[in-house]
């Protein structure tokens, strides 16, 4: 989602709501439109939630647009936005997905932080109000990125092994830094929040948050990541295209497959509070090269053109990313459990789905 693009005013893709009826409960998805929104609002739907508003700055398709019970367009920078959506839904979870992302951030870093931290402070004030509004913690559920890492040079990622959520917290990117810092206004909404306020509220958001891995969907295209070669590659083979890589062989980052991903979210949403060590956990799957990526799309699109013309700036980013994440306290603590490795993602979830999307 990004203020470039903002309309003149929300619109509801359904007859307006009367803002003096009854509000009804709702859970709250920003950046709907996007990859890990899709899946989100299909999880969901094939759970049988019923109570989803969907906000993003675009309409959404009309399939996700059937699953949702409203789908606003409109942009979470702009306060009158959010102000209406208190006015017209009791909402009691938050998605926050809308963010802009690591490459398109870095030519507009200024911007970046205005969708990326603006927006999010939008969005942790507008759940606050709404505890303090309905008398119940809202729970608020952040995707953070692999982003908010940074090792100095090959040698120190590659001794780092495994990185757990603490260590190596120096960003190269405005993604990254945006990311981190609103994982720590998460922390203070729910912890410290008007902490001197003679009316202070106590305890009025539930902030849970996963660090993301690079994410490979076979339904979305991907969205201007700097961890998308992988996903790049996939989809440029299945649809016939060449492709020329632009980190080197031996870059390796982790990845998941996005079904992980959404279930991630989810499990993590639906943990007891007192079963959660922290508030932010890394999760991961499968930490393959780009190399060993490009021969393992060869097995299954023999005819791929694929090579490697590394550009020397995205390298530098994605050489500062851990090799390996550490994520045995989501595994200990809400039971995060990928069901795809690598060879499972390919074979059970990305090639059949894009051959028959590019067939």
């Amino acid at each position: 989602m990004s203020t470039l693009e903002t309309p003149a005013e929300m619109t509801l893709s359904r007859p307006t709501i009367d803002p003096g009826s009854r509000r009804s409960t709702a859970m709250l998805i920003t950046g709907a439109g996007g990859e890990v929104g899709h899946g989100l609002i299909s999880a969901l739907h094939n759970r049988g939630v019923q109570n989803v508003v969907a906000l993003d700055i675009r309409e959404l398709p009309d399939l996700q647009r059937e699953q949702c019970m409203e789908t606003l367009v409109g942009d979470i920078c702009d306060r009158s936005v959010l102000e209406r959506l208190l006015a017209m839904f009791e909402i009691t979870e938050i998605y926050h997905l809308a963010a802009l992302l690591s490459t398109r951030a870095e030519f507009t870093p200024e911007t970046a932080h205005d969708v990326n931290v603006g927006g999010t402070l939008n969005l942790l004030r507008l759940a606050a109000e709404q505890a303090r509004s309905h008398g119940q913690r809202v729970k608020f559920i952040f995707p953070s990125s692999i982003a908010v890492y940074g090792l100095d040079t090959i040698e120190a990622k590659n001794d780092a092994g495994a990185v757990a959520e603490d260590a190596h917290l120096r960003p190269r990117t405005m993604y990254g830094c945006n990311k981190l810092y609103c994982e720590v206004l998460g922390r203070y909404y729910a912890s410290y929040y008007r902490q001197l306020a003679q009316d202070r509220v106590h305890d009025l958001l539930d902030f849970r948050c996963v660090r993301y891995p690079g994410l490979i969907s076979a339904d979305t295209l991907p969205a201007g990541g700097t961890s998308d070669f992988a996903p790049e590659m996939v989809h440029a083979a299945a649809a016939g295209n060449p492709y020329a890589c632009f980190v080197r062989e031996d870059t390796r980052i982790p990845f998941m497959s996005m079904p992980d991903a959404t279930d991630a979210l989810l499990a993590l949403a639906a943990a007891p509070q007192s079963n959660l060590c922290r508030r932010v956990y890394n999760i991961a799957s499968f930490s393959p090269s780009a190399g060993e990526l490009r021969e393992l799309v060869l097995q299954h699109f023999p005819d791929a053109q694929i090579t490697f013309e590394p550009d020397l700036a995205r390298q530098g980013i994605v050489d500062s990313w851990p090799a390996a994440l550490d994520d045995s306290a989501a595994r200990k603590d809400w039971g995060f459990a990928p069901r795809h490795d690598l060879g499972a993602a390919f074979e059970e979830y990305l090639v059949p789905r894009i051959r028959a999307r590019y067939s």
